[in-house]
This record gives structure tokens, sequence and C-alpha cells, in this order.
């Protein structure tokens, strides 16, 4: 599968603009967004082949990767960890989440293949 003129656009000349993304090239394979969480744990597989430019840009944006002035420009403080949603660690630990439930506490035996 050729990779579109759009995508190929948006990595070649976008993507240098963002903080935190990273194209790795699979040869072959579709362009995809694959979203980490801090521990490099994957979220979300999104896949870019049938969208234009502009709107894996807006996509990127709206998951708040942060877009630079410039490829070089700083990154502000606020924003070196972003896309901060997919960053739950920066969370005080007694933050209720979204449901209003407490999240749970993390003990070794809820993880046994760890």
């Amino acid at each position: 599968t050729g990779h579109s003129p759009q995508v190929k656009a948006f990595v070649t000349q976008d993507i240098p603009y963002y903080h935190n993304l990273e194209m790795k090239h699979l040869p072959g394979a579709d362009p995809e967004l694959v979203l980490l969480s801090l521990r490099y744990e994957e979220l979300e597989r999104i896949p870019l082949s049938d969208m234009t430019r502009e709107e894996i840009n807006q996509l990127v944006q709206e998951l708040g990767f942060y877009r630079k002035e410039t490829p070089d420009a700083p990154v502000p403080e606020e924003f070196q960890f972003a896309p901060a949603k997919s960053l739950p660690i920066l969370l005080p630990p007694q933050a209720p989440t979204a449901d209003g439930k407490t999240p749970p506490k993390h003990d070794k035996e809820e993880h046994p293949d760890l």
C-alpha cells in the first residue's frame, strides 16, 4: 500500500513541529498514530491512511500534542509532557477519576504478569 501524499506531507512537514510526536516508519504498513502512555503502554491506534493532512493536524492537536512555532522552538514547561491526557501519572493520587470514583489502588496482586 502506498502512503497517501497527504499523510506523507504531514509526516515530512508537520511532525517536526510537534513535541513528543515521533514517526516510526514501517515499510509497507499503513500509517497509524499510536498513542502511548508515559509508561510506553499502548493506549490507542488511529489509522491515518484515509485522512487528509489537515485532518491529521487537527487530530493531533485535539489529542493535546503541542505544536511549536518552529521545529527548533523551545517547548513551554507546561507542554513538556503534552499530550497530558495520556499521562495519568501527573495526577495526584487522591484525585478522583472522571466518573467520580477514586482510582483503584494498584497492588502487586492485581498484576501477576508484571
